[in-house]
């Protein structure tokens, strides 16, 4: 069967590994995920230092365990930092040809962010699904998954032509052309992760590999609410039933702790239905370490008895007065927002604090990558003797009067794509900045 490779050889013909590549890797939200489902990375591409040294550290250079999960990449996965417009994948990778990779996936910018922010600078993020649809052509890989906001399908009809010429483009591509599966959005809460964030997915099969796919409706694995999540690092932080706890050097300080931790407690526990509004991470020129817009804080101090004005210092160098013993009760430390983001507890990031922040707040979760990439898995190892579903057929098919863009869009055509409110509205992602102020609303309860 295709793609099937060799323990020691990741390109050779034995064996039971699937390879992927990902650009846009980010902190490794996705990485994780589709290393979870059964992935092996043979590359990870990324641009922004700290979340290479993010994914350095986790990947490659944390001392070895002898159960170490990671052991296939340290040998083989090529962590490149870069702009992936400058990424030659046929050159860096030894041994990959076309065709022989299984799955090329990233969570690409969408271009109306860094068009509309163009006032910002010749370095905002850029349009990369030119680039990522370059990729399909070069490695026409097995598979290919891409990740946005859920900004670029809703409203269906303001984005539409957009979003045909890259299925025209992809099922054109290569030697044999794709079967595109469709846009699917997918909430991160129905993965068992506690935060509502809702993503679109893209996923296409090569023509030659096609048989069916089935998109994943939810986790058979129970949602956690953001109490259960946070609450153990919470009693660590307040020095709950543990000898020590950085900051708290005076019984005074203990007790007054141990009665904020209550206060937390009960307003956490009490959360119904127990999910948090979606972190949002900003970027490199615009948006702080805080956990997002006006009507998000509101909710994380409302309904969770969070201060969301801030991000706290790691658990170890706490400010206490601001971090612990706040009016508005504890800042998240990055740590604590990773888990909010479906992170395993040891994956560590680098840089510091605000740098730290903005990795977690604009990753993909893993369950979700994971659900994903085993829907992809199992649509890649159906036998090839098994007759081929119809390919789908999607919602702007039924458009035919609309012509697709070309790509990459001028800033006329940009004007038509959604506006930064109407993606920040939809979830952050790599390059979202929101420079239009909130519309007039009904004051939240304090």
């Amino acid at each position: 069967m295709h793609g099937r490779k060799d323990g020691n050889n990741p390109m050779g013909s034995d064996g039971a590994k699937l390879t992927s590549i990902e650009i846009c890797a980010g902190a490794g939200g996705q990485a994780v995920g589709l290393h979870a489902a059964g992935f092996r990375h043979l590359a990870l591409v990324e641009i922004d230092t700290h979340a290479v040294e993010t994914l350095q550290w986790n990947i490659k250079d944390r001392p070895a365990k002898p159960d170490d999960p990671w052991g296939w990449e340290r040998e083989h996965c090529l962590i490149h930092e870069g702009d992936v417009k400058d990424f030659r994948p046929l050159e860096k990778i030894p041994g990959l040809e076309p065709r022989k990779l299984d799955l090329l996936a990233g969570g690409v910018p969408c271009p109306p962010f860094s068009i509309a922010g163009k006032q910002l600078g010749q370095d905002d993020e850029r349009d990369l699904f030119p680039r990522m649809l370059q990729l399909v052509e070069e490695l026409q890989p097995r598979a290919v998954m891409i990740e946005n906001v859920r900004g670029l399908l809703e409203p269906a009809h303001k984005f539409r032509s957009y979003r045909k010429q890259i299925l025209q483009q992809l099922r054109n591509a290569g030697d044999d052309g794709y079967v595109v599966c469709g846009w699917e959005v997918l909430e991160a809460a129905s993965f068992g992760v506690p935060q509502l964030r809702p993503r679109a997915i893209l996923v296409a099969i090569r023509k030659d590999c096609w048989r069916r796919f089935t998109w994943p409706k939810e986790s058979n694995i129970g949602g956690k609410t953001v109490f259960e999540v946070l609450d153990p690092s919470m009693r660590r932080r307040y020095g709950i039933r543990v000898k020590t706890a950085p900051g708290l050097d005076t019984p005074a300080l203990r007790a007054l702790a141990e009665q904020k931790y209550d206060e937390w407690r009960k307003k956490a526990r009490a959360a119904v239905p127990g999910v948090a509004p979606t972190l949002v991470g900003g970027s490199k020129k615009h948006g702080g370490a805080d956990l997002g817009p006006t009507r998000a804080k509101a909710a994380w101090k409302k309904d969770f008895g969070v201060d969301a004005l801030g991000v706290a210092n790691d658990e170890k160098t706490p400010d206490v007065g601001r971090d612990l013993l706040g009016p508005n009760g504890p800042m998240l430390t990055v740590k604590q927002a990773a888990l909010i983001q479906g992170f395993p507890q040891n994956w560590e990031f680098k840089g510091r604090k605000t740098a730290g922040y903005r990795q977690v707040g604009n990753a993909f979760p893993p369950p979700v990558a994971e659900a994903v990439a085993r829907a992809i898995a199992e649509a890649l190892e159906l036998p090839e003797s098994e007759t081929p579903d119809p390919e789908p057929q999607l919602d702007d098919d039924l458009y035919d009067s609309e012509p697709a863009l070309e790509l990459p869009l001028s800033l006329g055509d940009a004007a038509q794509l959604p506006s930064p409110r109407d993606c920040a509205e939809a979830g952050a992602h790599p390059g979202v900045v929101d420079l239009s102020p909130e519309p007039p609303s009904a004051a939240v309860a304090e």
